[in-house]
Order: structure tokens, then sequence, then C-alpha cells
């Protein structure tokens, strides 16, 4: 039986999805560009907000819990509705507490107001931000371009002062939670338009062309007239109970996502580690999780000099020759004996292997290896010290020209591994209007 408190939540949602999608055209999949920030190697996306409309950048956070935009700076807009301590929209933003705000009213500082705590999971800065509501604006697409822009009339968010900006891409005004939550952008969209509770994404390696997020169902079309979507491989999706937020109440479950590594291979050899470290205890500590705001993949100590060591002797074996460490990576070599293969520098492949031995993660040279300058390229990994949080945090680097699904309807991942082989890349989506 549903509790009452579900019930009510179902019932909210619905009325916000009837208020939300006030159209006839009823998208079956929403598109947005994904661009490489070369300075800061974050990954920024841009939707239209408020009313009248503004480009508004963001940072992508895959395991984000909601939108959150700096108020404090010029937002303007006639359709800013704060929410009402009590409402439906506090409910589903799990937000605590009431507040009133003695220098308002102005977006980010109402009374009677619910909050959250926005975060920058960047810095691991968080702070205190209303909950409101505004118009969203993005673009529907078929799978192969994008189509009209729909719009979402009243999108939930968190207001955040602008200090929290601090560490962020250039000109950037917040960031896009697509976490498991119900204010996350996955949840909204699918609840204003009917479609399913799942997204993919794609980000490309290039700093000059844009890589994609979908949102809802496949295709998911690439030039040359590649559905991406046919080259996935599925592994289920795990909870972590307890939120690996900046700042958090007590209960809370993580809204990142995480995956069952049962062990890591290099080339044909199984690299030994402490195979405890890739569960998540009751405290919430170990497994693995995906990350966009990593710019590469962070091991806890002793699997990194695991993984490490099986990789410098196989590349030993290759001829190929270790040199000088350069920040922030501690494994680099020589490109002299190093091939060059349609999937990136030829290294011995790193093999992540999920729920069985028939199924893994390839990582091939592209999403390994990282060139510093024409002579020297470098294992993609960090050291992520002795006792952190979750044991393998897999970053930007090594996600990169792989299509990700993610279904948070079933729970599971749909992963590529690198779309190379298949001649195809993340920047090679359509963005030009079809006809």
């Amino acid at each position: 039986m549903a509790s009452s408190i579900q019930i009510l939540l179902l019932s909210s949602l619905l009325f916000i999805s009837l208020s939300n999608a006030q159209t006839s055209f009823r998208p079956k999949a929403l598109v947005l560009p994904v661009s490489k920030d070369p300075s800061t190697l974050q990954y920024l996306t841009k939707i239209n907000q408020r009313t009248p409309l503004v480009p508004v950048s963001l940072v992508v956070d895959i395991g984000g819990q909601f939108l959150w935009v700096d108020c404090e700076n010029n937002y303007v807009s006639s359709s800013y509705r704060p929410a009402r301590c009590g409402s439906a929209q506090c409910s589903l933003a799990r937000a605590s507490g009431c507040g009133d705000c003695y220098n308002g009213p102005k977006p980010g500082c109402n009374n009677n107001t619910c909050g959250v705590s926005p975060d920058n999971s960047i810095t691991r800065t968080a702070t205190g931000g209303e909950i409101a509501e505004d118009v969203v604006s993005v673009a529907s697409t078929d799978g192969s371009n994008p189509g009209r822009a729909v719009t979402v009339s009243r999108f939930i968010f968190s207001c955040a002062p602008t200090f929290l900006l601090e560490g962020l891409a250039s000109g950037v005004m917040g960031m896009a939670g697509l976490g498991r939550t119900r204010i996350g952008f996955p949840s909204q969209f699918a609840s204003a338009f009917s479609f399913n509770r799942k997204f993919a994404i794609c980000l490309t390696s290039s700093t000059s062309a844009n890589g994609v997020i979908f949102f809802g169902n496949g295709p998911y079309n690439l030039l040359p007239n590649i559905d991406a979507s046919q080259s996935l491989t599925y592994t289920p999706l795990f909870i972590n109970p307890v939120s690996t937020a900046s700042a958090y109440s007590q209960g809370e479950p993580s809204a990142e996502y995480f995956i069952g590594v049962k062990s890591i291979k290099i080339g044909d050899t199984v690299v030994q580690l402490n195979t405890s470290l890739l569960s998540i205890n009751k405290e919430g500590y170990g497994g693995t999780k995906i990350s966009s705001v990593n710019p590469y993949t962070v091991m806890e100590t002793s699997i990194y000099k695991a993984v490490t060591e099986a990789f410098i002797s196989q590349a030993a074996a290759r001829n190929i020759t270790r040199v000088a460490s350069v920040a922030p990576f501690d494994v680099c070599f020589s490109s002299e004996n190093v091939g060059s293969t349609r999937v990136g520098p030829s290294v011995p492949y790193i093999y992540l292997v999920l729920q069985s031995e028939s199924v893994a993660w390839t990582m091939t040279g592209s999403n390994s290896m990282v060139y510093v300058n024409d002579n020297v390229l470098c294992l993609g990994l960090v050291d992520g010290g002795s006792n952190p949080r979750t044991s393998i945090v897999i970053g930007g680097h090594q996600i990169e020209d792989n299509l990700l699904q993610f279904d948070l309807a079933t729970s599971r991942l749909g992963f590529s591994s690198t779309l190379l082989g298949r001649q195809t890349t993340c920047a090679n989506f359509n963005f030009t209007s079809s006809p």
C-alpha cells in the first residue's frame, strides 16, 4: 500500500505536470548541447529561463540534486514564484524548514518560503537557498536534430548567492543537477512531458565542438547516421543510502549514480585489490560512482596503486618507457613507442568488470591516457587518498566519447564504451535544426 505521503507527492507531480505542459505539442525527447571549458575542464550546458527568456549557462553535474542559479546578481523575471511553506513544491524538493527574508521581496529572498542547500560540487561548498519556480525552455528532438523549443512553465529550482559560483567556469550562472531526485532535470522533464524518466549523456573530448544530453527515449543519432543507443550494454544502478552532497539531512539517500564494479582487469590480468572497498557500506562509504565534475577518475590509494602498478608492468612489456610525473598525474610515459589506433594511443586496455565476467566497461587509450605534450602522455587516474567517501569516481575524461544512458525508472545504466570504434564521436550530433 502506498503511503498517504507518496499519494500526495504523486498527485502533486501530476498537478505540476499538467500545469507545466500547457501545449498541444508533446515532445518525445529533449536535447541540450554540452561544451567542454578548456580552462577548467568543466562541462557546460545552456537553457533558457525566466520571463522574458534569458540564456543561462550552467555546469553539468550528473549527480547534482537540482538546478540552482545565482539569483543575487540581476535575476529579473515576471514569472518567478517562490515556493510557499507547506506547498507541494517544498515537499517534492524535500525542503526542510520555513524561512522569512527581511531584505525582500525579490528572487531568492521572500517571506514564508522553504529552502534547500544548493551545492557547488566542484569546490564542495553548500549554502542555503530559496526554492522557487520559473519558466524553463529547451529544444525538443526526434533524436537526429533539435526541433521546436518547448516550455516548462513552473520548473522547480533553487536560488543561490553569487559567492557559490566561485570555482566555476567564466560566465556560468549555476549548476544543472541531473541526479536521482524528484526535482532533478530528468524527473521534472519526464513529469512535464510524460516521457520516460531517463537521460543519456555524451561528453565530447573537443573544446571546440558540442557534446549532447538527451532527455527521454532514443534514438540518439550521431553522424554519419549511427544510432548510438544500439551500442549499449546494461548494468544495474545502485542507490547509496547516505547522501554524498556537501550538506544534507539525516536519512537522505545520495542523488548520485553508483554502479557495481566487481573487479578491474588490465589487459588479461586481474588486478589484486581489496574488493570490500568496491561495495557501499552502511555508512555510505565505498563503491563506484560516475561524475562529470571530476575531470579524471579518482581511486582510493590502495586501488590506485594496484591499478597503476599493473598498468606500468604491462606498458613496460610493450617497451613503453616511463618518464617523470606531470601534475596532477603520477604515471607518465614517453610517447616514443606508443602507436596510434582508432580508439586512441595503443596501450593496455582497462576493464571495469561489472555484474559478470562478460559485462565490462572497456577503457581504451582514448579514455585512459592524457597527452600533456607531444612527447609525454600520462595515465589519467588520480590518487584519492586512503579513506575517501567513494572508492572509485569515474571522471569526465574516462566518459568522453562514450554514450551513457541513465534510466531512473528501472535503475540501470546503459554504457557504450568508446564510440570511436564505431567511427563516430559525441561531437557528431547534428545541432542544425531539421527542415
